[in-house]
C-alpha cells in the first residue's frame, strides 16, 4: 500500500541489499494488513471494523516504513518505485529487482496470514474456499470492488486514491517545503493511508499499491481460491495494478507543477524515499 522519498541518503547500497530490505519490509506492512481483515472477516466483525482495518492499515505502512527506510528509503510499492523512477530519477534498472521484492514479501506474507488463520477459515467455510458470497473470504487477501462499482469508477477510484497518497509524501518529504521532523515521516505516512482508506476505501477496498493487491491474489489462486480470483467483479484483477501506477505517476506531476517546481531552485532530484 505506500512510501516516500526522502533526500540526501548518502550511503552506497548493493542492488541485493535494497531487494532484501524491500522484501522484509512490504512483508511487515502486509502480515499487519493481511491480518486485520483476517480477524474482521473471520470473526463477523465481532472482532473488527471498517475503523481498526484503516487504522491498522495506516500503522502497517508505518512499521513496514520504518524497518526499510534506511536501507531504500522503503518504497513497498510499485506504482511508488514507478513514479520516483518518473519523476525523481530512480534507477530504471532497479525498478524491476524492487517490484520483484516487493512481490515476494507480498505472497510470503499472505502464506504468514493463511498459516495463522487456517483453522479460524476451516471453521468460518468448512474447508471449501469461495471467493464470494456468504462464506467468500478470497477478500481477505485481494481487493474486490462493490457490486455496484462499475471498473471505470474503480479505476479512477485507486487513481485517485494513489495519487494523493503518492503527492502528499512528496509535499510531506520535500525538504524546501515544510518538512518533518527527523524520523516521523512514516507516522505520517501512515496517518496519510489511514485517511485514504476512511474516504476511499468503501468502494474498492484502496490497494492503492500492486503488490498488496497481485501478490495476494495470486497467492489465493494457488492456495485453494481457484482461477475465480481473477475472472470476479468482472476481471477486476488489472485494476488494482495499472490504476495505482496511473494514479502515483499523476500525483507526482501535480505536486511538481503545483508546488515542486515553483520553489527558486526548482530541479528535483531525490530517487529514494522515507
Amino acid at each position: 500500500m505506500t512510501t516516500f522519498p526522502m533526500e540526501g541518503a548518502q550511503m552506497s547500497r548493493g542492488v541485493g541489499r535494497e531487494m532484501l530490505a524491500e522484501f522484509l519490509g512490504t512483508t511487515v506492512l502486509l502480515t499487519f494488513g493481511l491480518g486485520v481483515v483476517a480477524q474482521t472477516v473471520l470473526s463477523k466483525q465481532t472482532a473488527g471494523s471498517m475503523l481498526s482495518i484503516n487504522i491498522c492499515w495506516g500503522i502497517a505502512v508505518m512499521m513496514g516504513c520504518y524497518v526499510s527506510a534506511g536501507v531504500t528509503g522503503a518504497h513497498l510499492n510499485p506504482a511508488v518505485t514507478v513514479a520516483l523512477a518518473v519523476h525523481r530519477r530512480f534507477p530504471w534498472a532497479k525498478v524491476g529487482p524492487y517490484v520483484a521484492a516487493q512481490m515476494a514479501g507480498a505472497l510470503v506474507a499472505s502464506l504468514l496470514v493463511f498459516l495463522s488463520y487456517h483453522d479460524s477459515l476451516a471453521a468460518f467455510d468448512g474447508g471449501v474456499r469461495q471467493v464470494s458470497g456468504e462464506l467468500g473470504t478470497a477478500g481477505i487477501f485481494a481487493t474486490y470492488p462493490q457490486a455496484f462499482t462499475t471498473i471505470p469508477i474503480g479505476f479512477l477510484n485507486e487513481a485517485l486514491g494513489t495519487a494523493l497518497l503518492m503527492g502528499v509524501i512528496l509535499g510531506i518529504t520535500d525538504s524546501r517545503n515544510s518538512p518533518v521532523p527527523s524520523g516521523l515521516a512514516p507516522v505520517l505516512v501512515g496517518l496519510l493511508v489511514v485517511a485514504i482508506g476512511a474516504s476511499f476505501g468503501w468502494n474498492t477496498g484502496y490497494a492503492i499499491n500492486p503488490a498488496r493487491d497481485f501478490g495476494p491474489r495470486l497467492f489465493t489462486a494457488m492456495a485453494g481460491w481457484g482461477s475465480g480470483v481473477f475472472s470476479a467483479a468482472n476481471g477486476w484483477w488489472w485494476v488494482p495494478i495499472v490504476a495505482p501506477c496511473v494514479g502515483a505517476v499523476a500525483g507526482g506531476w501535480a505536486y511538481d507543477l503545483c508546488v515542486g517546481y515553483r520553489f527558486p531552485d526548482a530541479q528535483v532530484v531525490n530517487t529514494e524515499a522515507v
